[in-house]
């Protein structure tokens, strides 16, 4: 919502608020700007005819007018403050797409400050072998099992929150999400795959996060845990399901 449009809403809330309905004892209505009592009379600006009227105070019901007015005013400021809230939201996130770079990579905001995270270099292990994933130029696969690993036990980039938010900004149209790793002895494991025979396709096991997702741009996501983490080792990850081509920037979460 522009500053131009949120302005154009509080002077029309104002308007609309400055008219109002002063019920009579038959329950009929005039809309005016306002009214004033004196004495045994009402006297009242007439929106209808642009001109002070009088009318007996015993004919008025300036209990139901009152009410009514009273709500209508709340209304109109519950609006109007939603409006202001709507703006500021809106302002706040055009400040964080400005500051996150234009590179595809995740990305951590932390105590307002963003942080870039280096992509971990993964490696497929299978029971003869252990080699660099690369993404470009994928392995030659062969039906069975095998493990994509990060080496080392333990990550070096560190989170304090128990709900990090990172910013991920995809370099193509993939899926994405943050993963729990399963620890192993001088590695960590993000997913195990299982190589189907004769068709070669790659069937991911994984330890999802369960994640909100908000979309900031064409390319660029805010994800952020449902539940606080537990102590341990994350990854967002960027992978296409059954090519064998994920992307992986690991981080430990440690209270």
């Amino acid at each position: 919502m522009s500053r131009l449009l949120l302005g154009v809403l509080l002077a029309a809330a104002a308007l609309v608020a400055a008219t109002f309905r002063l019920y009579l004892t038959d329950g009929s209505y005039h809309l005016v700007r306002e009214y004033r009592i004196e004495g045994d009379r009402v006297r009242y600006y007439s929106v209808e005819r642009s001109e002070w009227e009088e009318i007996p105070l015993k004919l008025v019901d300036l209990k139901r007018t009152e009410a009514e007015r009273g709500e209508r005013e709340e209304a109109l400021r519950k609006q109007a403050q939603a409006a202001a809230e709507e703006e500021r939201f809106e302002r706040e996130q055009r400040r964080q797409i400005e500051r996150i770079p234009q590179q595809p990579g995740v990305y951590l905001m932390a105590a307002d400050q963003v942080q870039s995270l280096t992509q971990a270099e993964c490696k497929v292990a299978t029971s003869k072998r252990r080699s660099v994933l690369k993404i470009l130029s994928p392995l030659p696969v062969v039906a069975g099992k095998a493990n994509v690993e990060l080496d080392g036990e333990q990550s070096k980039s560190t989170v304090n929150s128990d709900r990090p938010e990172f910013f991920i900004r995809l370099s193509a149209q993939e899926r994405f999400g943050i993963v729990r790793l399963w620890p192993q002895k001088k590695a960590r494991i993000v997913q195990k795959w299982n190589i189907i025979p004769m068709t070669k396709e790659i069937i991911e096991e994984q330890q999802d996060v369960e994640v909100f997702r908000q979309q900031l741009d064409e390319d660029l996501y805010k994800i952020w845990p449902v539940e606080p983490l537990k102590p341990g080792e994350y990854a967002v990850i960027q992978y296409t399901q059954g090519k064998g081509n994920v992307q992986v920037w690991d981080f430990a979460y440690r209270p």
